[in-house]
């Protein structure tokens, strides 16, 4: 199978924040595997711009050493990597002063697309966005890319999307959530709105409850001053958790474009109902042999911020009334799993003799690792003795399934990025879309604040505090496994 690769036009990048972290181990690896793919005109160039004091030269090499480090196997390619270099810059600039602004602005040409990526602190947007309207380097067919997070409130989020729109039209901004461009996040929308087998059973009349699962295995590591003021709920829930959710529940667009698509997953958080505080339990993980423990990792022996968060959700509408959906994400758990699990009902009547086993369908969605949908059903268990009943999945590992297109698959930044130049809205948040989620997410905050809620325990390792396992079977149901 041949992948079918798309071409984008003729751009210029600047990196703002382009020595960074991100940039050295997602963006700049991400666009030399589009480089390598046929994706990136000859003529395009990427410029980073950051306070250090370097070259074009020393920036190369800085990319170079990173790629070197994060890159696949393309990093191997000697005479592609050598090209790619030579389409980079750098400009040392000044994000709250004019130090290297003109010097940017002789730098970009006129006839392509601009696109600048802002890999920096949401307290520098501002500043970027003013002075690259000062210098008339961005016009009306710029776009601009932002990192979460959009905001820690409601207040900070209206006021950043202020920001952003004194300078930039909602059409310019891209809010980027990587989880929205990884490949089986999209084949969801493929799997719901392209089967005839899935959408008629989408609803309450046929699927018992929905489990959205994102955990981790390791701990907040050098981001504990950052995690400690945010948690599990500002830092997974309110944006990657909260679209997946959409996705999963929202209804289908009359097309498949970046409004209509947008449209739906803000109905689906305007439906969200508020969840009780007995639907929610948050925990912070225990001291782990020489592994230290949360309030260690983040240097607050009197920390009450969340490293898990379980909930259980409702949404108020005609398809989903009385179908829960539950959510959960954690640090320091028993495995590294991203994975959207659709229940089905049981069956009304089972004409099995003897059967009591609870056999049910479920529609596994793996984000990652090992991205794949499997879908659990029933069968006789082989052999004589009677009718046997045992539960196997159907599996389609994306990496079995489509072979070589799975090792050329686009990683989600560069997916994202490439839909940027393209002027493709329909994987990034629109700002009333963050509004609407911090509105839901911030009375629950405020509530577990205004008790003086203190997060259960719970062990590395496992797969959270015992209360969340409760959570479920208050309910009658159990969490899928998180394997070890």
């Amino acid at each position: 199978m041949v992948s079918r690769v798309i071409p984008v036009n003729n751009f210029d990048l600047v990196i703002f924040g382009g020595t960074g972290d991100l940039a050295r181990r997602k963006i700049l690896p991400g666009l030399f595997r589009r480089f390598i793919a046929g994706q990136m005109p000859a003529e395009s160039r990427i410029i980073g711009a950051a306070r250090s004091d370097l070259d074009a030269a020393g920036y190369r090499k800085m990319i170079k050493d990173a790629i070197a480090e994060f890159g696949g196997p393309e990093k191997k390619d000697a005479t592609s990597l050598k090209a790619f270099l030579a389409q980079l810059d750098y400009i040392a600039i000044d994000a709250k002063g004019d130090g290297g602004w003109r010097e940017l602005a002789k730098l970009m040409r006129k006839n392509v697309v601009r696109a600048f990526y802002f890999s920096v602190g949401p307290s520098l947007f501002g500043d970027l966005a003013e002075r690259l309207h000062k210098h008339k380097i961005a016009d009306e067919n710029s776009r601009i890319v932002v990192e979460k997070p959009f905001g820690r409130d409601l207040e900070s989020a209206q006021a950043l999307n202020a920001t952003l729109a004194a300078h930039f039209s909602e059409k310019q901004i891209y809010r980027i959530d990587h989880y929205l461009g990884k490949e089986t996040v999209q084949n969801l929308m493929a799997v719901r709105f392209g089967n005839v087998l899935f959408e008629p059973l989408w609803n309450n009349h046929y699927i018992d409850h929905i489990q959205i699962t994102v955990a981790e295995t390791v701990g907040v590591g050098g981001r504990g001053a950052y995690y400690d003021r945010s948690g599990a709920m500002r830092d997974m829930v309110q944006n990657h958790l909260m679209q997946l959710l959409c996705l999963t529940a929202m209804e289908p667009p009359s097309q498949f474009g970046a409004d209509e698509v947008r449209d739906e997953k803000l109905k689906v958080i305007r439906a969200l109902q508020p969840v009780e505080p007995h639907h929610i339990v948050r925990g912070q993980y225990d001291p782990d042999g020489d592994s230290p423990g949360y309030r260690d990792d983040v240097e607050n022996p009197r920390s009450f911020t969340e490293s898990f968060i379980a909930m259980r959700c409702e949404i108020s509408n005609w398809r989903w009334a009385g179908v829960p959906f539950y959510l959960r994400t954690g640090k320091k758990l028993k495995e590294r799993v991203s994975t959207i699990d659709v229940v089905f009902k049981d069956l009304g009547h089972s004409i099995f003799e003897g059967d009591t086993a609870r056999h049910r369908n479920v529609l596994s969605i793996r984000l990652q690792p090992n991205e794949g949908m499997d879908l659990q059903v029933t069968i006789k268990e082989p052999g004589p003795g009677g009718m046997r009943l045992i539960d196997v999945p159907l599996d389609m590992t994306f990496a079995e399934a489509l072979g070589d297109d799975v090792d050329q698959a686009t990683d989600a930044y560069e997916r994202l990025i490439m839909d940027v130049i393209r002027g493709n809205q329909t994987l990034f948040m629109r700002g009333d879309e963050v509004e609407a989620a911090w509105q839901w997410t911030d009375p629950l905050i405020e509530g577990w604040e205004a008790r003086n809620d203190v997060p259960k325990h719970y062990e590395a390792g496992s797969a959270g505090p015992e209360d969340s396992l409760m959570l479920m079977h208050r309910d009658g149901r159990k969490w899928r496994e998180i394997k070890g």
